[in-house]
């Protein structure tokens, strides 16, 4: 078996991706309607996305703040690109009038009780196109105790996605003992990539950020985390998108905000017009005030 090169450097992270024919980069080869998904979650103009993450459940429970999805999310709706629930949360919960695109959660089994890396492909892409969903979304668990079986998780539904048009988003599971660094996120979303995914979901790291996106070769949005002060979390998204993201993907720094609404508002800005963080934040106080 040979031996494993070392990592390369020459990122070139400030000269993007050439993406002809399409405004996501790595998307522009993908068929009409893989295309037309993408571009429901992603915004043509700007080229990024404000997706909501509420899937926390599927292994977690009732976390603060999605004790009643039908109060604290719902309302949110008309203000997000894109939801990243359950298909049970979908079926039960979200109105069916509703015109915003949803990317479904397609893994679980374990739960916070257990190994979290041992999951499984948790619903059919039947279901998904019966859903409507313009994506869905999936754990991979790069150095984790299963890992072989979450890579091979996602490939298999990347095969299932592929015969139908259906894009699948690939997210940098990190365990608990993990270093959440650049060099691993950069071999995490390089493999999820190369393996098949549309996009990756994965985390902000403070430095380097820019080789993660530039490395790798599809569209990455930025899982927001865990809660942060409004400030924190606004310029994480600012960064984030400065060096390279196509967007984020956030939970619960906008639903465990003391003013959600103003938060994803105030994310908007942020993600599709550059809004300065500071400035942001006087947004958010100012919607915040007036209830």
């Amino acid at each position: 078996m040979p031996e494993p090169d070392q990592e390369g450097a020459r990122f070139a992270a400030q000269q993007p991706q050439a993406t002809p024919g399409f405004f996501l980069k790595g998307c522009h080869q993908l068929d009409w309607g893989m295309k037309n998904r993408m571009a429901r979650v992603f915004n043509p103009e700007s080229g990024r996305t404000v997706m909501l993450a509420i899937d926390h459940g599927y292994f977690q429970g009732p976390t603060t703040g999605l004790e009643r999805i039908d109060l604290s999310i719902v309302p949110l709706l008309p203000q997000c690109d894109a939801l990243f629930c359950t298909r049970g949360i979908l079926r039960s919960v979200i109105p069916a009038a509703s015109q915003k695109p949803m990317v479904l959660r397609a893994s679980g089994g374990p739960s916070i009780l257990k190994e979290l890396s041992d999951e499984q492909i948790a619903m059919d892409m039947e279901d998904a196109v019966r859903l409507n969903a313009a994506g869905v979304g999936i754990q991979v668990f790069i150095g984790g105790e299963f890992e072989t079986r979450s890579i091979h998780n996602m490939t298999r539904l990347v095969d299932a996605g592929l015969r139908v048009g259906m894009p699948v988003m690939g997210v940098t599971a990190v365990g608990k003992d993990m270093v959440r660094d650049a060099k691993y996120f950069r071999l995490a979303c390089r493999i999820i990539a190369e393996l098949g995914a549309q996009y990756v979901k994965t985390y902000f790291v403070e430095d380097g950020f820019e080789t993660i996106t530039a490395s790798c070769p599809v569209p990455i949005v930025m899982a927001g985390g865990k809660k942060l002060p409004e400030l924190e979390a606004l310029t994480m998204a600012y960064n984030a998108v400065q060096q390279g993201a196509s967007g984020v993907d956030m939970g619960r720094n906008i639903f465990q905000s003391d003013a959600p609404k103003a938060m994803i508002a105030a994310v908007n800005e942020v993600i599709h017009r550059n809004l300065k963080p500071a400035q942001a934040l006087e947004l958010f106080n100012d919607l915040k005030s007036k209830g």
